[in-house]
């Protein structure tokens, strides 16, 4: 058997339903970790957690909206009660959100993608220190390649900055946290074969404000010529959860086969 990279360690996940948080809760369990998924769609969490159990790891699901505090404060201490403690935190849980321009976007459109993108961080992150304090631990947020090295994503002002914001508030928490052993690190990821587009909602005008961009096909992902896996990014989260990442705090790292050198 392969070494267990997280043997006996607690983690939590959010959005662990799909996606790349499904993909990293199944690499922590196999490398030995409890693991508690935070979803606001339990029924699909609970699939990963039977994948999880299948296989010989353990897994648990709280049902949990990530844009109400309260419910991500409940869910982080009865995990970490249940378990006795925490160790590792990946703050995934996330939507795509409106698409439309800046003049048209609604108030309450931007409102969602902000409390659900970032005010969610942001309590997953506070809500966890306490239980991570006594012996360290570890944080990884998911933004991504938009708001940090992308901007041609006409219509994602909104994802965007959220994704901004979070790589900013990764920088600030690192270095407050550091006193505490926390490591806190953003992964970047460019365009992964999941169902985020699902929670994707373009506006009838966005074409008025779009500027075409084209590229043979395949050309768009100068490694591979197709988007990555969510399986590709849950290594490098991994690796940031585990012992390996001892020194690396702080940092953003692109998973995105150099798709965002391209973009940019």
């Amino acid at each position: 058997m392969a070494e267990q990279r997280l043997q006996g360690k607690v983690a939590i996940v959010t959005g662990g339903g799909s996606g790349i948080g499904q993909a990293s809760a199944i690499r922590f369990a196999e490398h030995g970790a409890k693991v508690y998924m935070l979803d606001r769609t339990p029924e699909n969490a609970e699939k990963t957690k039977h994948r999880i159990e299948n296989n010989g790891g353990t897994a648990y699901v709280i049902e949990c909206d990530i844009s109400k505090p309260e419910d991500v404060q409940k869910a982080i201490q009865h995990a970490a009660a249940e378990a006795g403690k925490l160790d590792i935190v990946f703050a995934n849980a996330g939507i795509n959100g409106a698409m439309a321009p800046i003049e048209t976007m609604s108030i309450e459109d931007w409102d969602q993608t902000m409390e659900i993108n970032m005010r969610g961080t942001f309590a997953t992150v506070k809500y966890a220190i306490p239980h991570l304090k006594e012996r360290g631990g570890s944080i990884i947020i998911t933004s991504s390649i938009n708001g940090n090295r992308v901007f041609s994503g006409i219509g994602f002002s909104a994802y965007a900055s959220s994704k901004a914001g979070q790589t900013a508030f990764t920088k600030m928490a690192a270095l407050e946290l550091a006193r505490y052993k926390i490591r806190v690190n953003a992964v970047c990821p460019g365009a992964i074969d999941t169902n985020i587009d699902d929670n994707t909602y373009p506006s009838d005008d966005l074409k008025d404000v779009q500027i075409p961009v084209e590229f043979p096909e395949g050309h768009e992902h100068p490694l591979k010529g197709e988007p990555g896996t969510s399986e590709q990014v849950a290594n490098l989260v991994l690796f940031l959860a585990s012992d390996e990442a001892s020194h690396v705090t702080g940092t953003r790292i692109y998973v995105d086969g150099a798709e965002s050198l391209l973009r940019g």
